[in-house]
């Protein structure tokens, strides 16, 4: 239990930065409103992002009952973990310059920001397979479809700058992390 101590407060504080890097980032759209306009899907993928946090840091404190620790686990997790903070800096640059607005600009990072999602995705199998096989199980055949889905998602997200197809995913993909966190969690004291 020591040891998972050690590694939940190195996997919190790099979540923290991620989360408050994204904050920041909604906090400057209110307090320095420049003349650009706010792109709708680059706002519903922060708060996405917001969402896989809180859900992430939910489901890691089941690695308190993983019996053996390695240093392989450790820096499998402290790679997820930094995907994770990557994702996040890649909503909000340190400028936007010189890019027009914050579409032109997530449209430009859409290969970076959908092939990071995509390999977060697949890492989740294994971070859920380190939970154990029972764990595994209680997800069901769902669980598999999703990651299946989203990869395919991203990877045709990666490709295309179609407005319509990148609103679409993103509703859909807040829809569907809403609904799952809720039919999972809720049943669920972890």
């Amino acid at each position: 239990m020591e040891l998972f101590s050690h590694v939940r407060i190195i996997i919190g504080v790099v979540m923290s930065l991620g989360l408050t890097h994204l904050l920041q980032g909604i906090a400057s759209l209110v307090q320095h409103p420049e003349p650009r306009k706010v792109y709708m899907v680059h706002l519903l993928w922060v708060v996405s992002m917001v969402l896989y946090l809180l859900h992430f840091w939910w489901w890691e404190f089941r690695l308190r009952h993983l019996a053996d620790w390695t240093f392989l686990i450790y820096v499998f997790l402290i790679v997820y973990t930094v995907l994770l903070y990557l994702l996040c800096s890649l909503l909000f640059p340190r400028r936007l310059a010189p890019y027009a607005d914050s579409e032109e600009y997530f449209l430009s990072r859409r290969r970076w920001f959908f092939g990071l999602m995509a390999l977060v995705y697949l890492l989740d199998i294994i971070d859920t397979a380190l939970k154990g096989d029972q764990h595994l199980q209680s997800l069901g055949l769902e669980y598999l479809v999703r990651i299946a889905v989203y990869v395919v998602l991203c990877l045709v997200a990666m490709q295309t700058a179609s407005h319509r197809f990148h609103l679409v995913f993103v509703i859909a993909s807040l829809a569907y992390q809403i609904s799952f966190a809720l039919r999972l969690f809720w049943r669920e004291t972890n």
